[in-house]
This record gives C-alpha cells, sequence and structure tokens, in this order.
C-alpha cells in the first residue's frame, strides 16, 4: 500500500469516526436538551409550588396577626371587665357596710329611746304614786299647785321623747335618702 491510500484509509476512517462521533454528540445533545426541557418543566412545578406556598404562608402570617391583634384585644377588654367589677365589689361592700353601719346607728337609737321611755315611764309611775301619797298628806288647797308641777314635768319629759322621736325619724330618712342615692348609681353603673 501505498501513502496515498494509506492516508486516504485514514481519512475515509477518520470521517466515520467522525460522523459516528457527530451522531451520537447529536444523540447525547438531543436527551441533554430533553433532560433540560424536563428540568425546566420541574423547575417551573417547583417554582409555583414555592409561590403557592410563600402566598399561603403570608397568608397564614396575616391570619395570625389579625388574630394575635384580636386576643390582644380581647384580653385588655376582659382586664378592664375585671377591674369594673372588682370596682364595684368594693362599692357594693362599702355600700353594704354603710348601710349595715346605719342600721346599728338605728338601733342604738331606738335602744336609747326605749330606755329613756321605761325611764320616763318609771318616773311618771313614780310620780302618780308619789302623787296619790301627798294627795293624802297634803291640804287640798295645795292640790292644784302639786297638780301644775306634775304637769310641767310630764310636759317636759313629752317634750323630750318628741324629740327624740322626730330625731329619730331624721335618721330614718336619711338613710332611705342613702340607700335611694344609691342605687341609682348602681343602676348607672351596671350600664
Amino acid at each position: 500500500m501505498n501513502k496515498s491510500q494509506d492516508e486516504e484509509l485514514q481519512g475515509s476512517t477518520n470521517s466515520g469516526n467522525l460522523m459516528g462521533k457527530l451522531r451520537r454528540l447529536q444523540k447525547g445533545n438531543r436527551a441533554l436538551e430533553g433532560e433540560i426541557k424536563e428540568l425546566k418543566l420541574t423547575s417551573e412545578a417547583l417554582q409555583k409550588d414555592l409561590d403557592a406556598l410563600q402566598a399561603q404562608t403570608n397568608q397564614l402570617e396575616m391570619d395570625y396577626k389579625e388574630k394575635e391583634e384580636l386576643c390582644r384585644k380581647l384580653q385588655f377588654q376582659c382586664d378592664k371587665s375585671e377591674q369594673d367589677f372588682e370596682r364595684e365589689m368594693k362599692d357594693h361592700k362599702m355600700r353594704k357596710d354603710l348601710l349595715e353601719q346605719y342600721r346599728c346607728e338605728i338601733q342604738e337609737f331606738k335602744l336609747r329611746h326605749r330606755k329613756l321611755r321605761m325611764r320616763f315611764e318609771n318616773q311618771l309611775q313614780h310620780l302618780m304614786e308619789k302623787h296619790k301619797k301627798l294627795h293624802c298628806v297634803f291640804a287640798p288647797e295645795r292640790l292644784p299647785g302639786e297638780l301644775e308641777r306634775a304637769e310641767n314635768k310630764k310636759t317636759q319629759l313629752l317634750s323630750v321623747e318628741k324629740l327624740k322621736l322626730t330625731q329619730l325619724q331624721k335618721l330614718e330618712e336619711e338613710t332611705e335618702a342613702a340607700k335611694t342615692k344609691k342605687q341609682p348609681e348602681t343602676e348607672v353603673a351596671q350600664f
């Protein structure tokens, strides 16, 4: 074989090799392009999923913030209601204590009045007995003077009793006025 045939043979072998390589490369290129296309589709699908998840995350964050704000408002209202309730309970207790104090004062006043009345009745009884005894002892001409003194004493005791009754009635009226004054305030506080 000569050199030119050898070169020709080598050239045709090289060109056959090159064509085979070129076909393999084109086939590999098509396979890579298919994989790239598939990867792009997968990437786009994943991007859509990521966008959807991001939107869902944003919505959940907004919902969380709204619920957190609502929770804060409700907690504030709850605290305020609790404070109002405690204040009303203190006011109620104070009014109840004041009412009890007024009742005690009225009872004490009635007791004192009863004691005064009993004392007055005892004095009156004693005076009547004394008057009966004196009637026997003294002459009838002195009787009008004694009766007048007894009547004066009785009048004094009755005026003292009347004064005490007036004071008792005034105290009861003040108690009733305090009750009625406190009731509208309680009703207004409830509204």
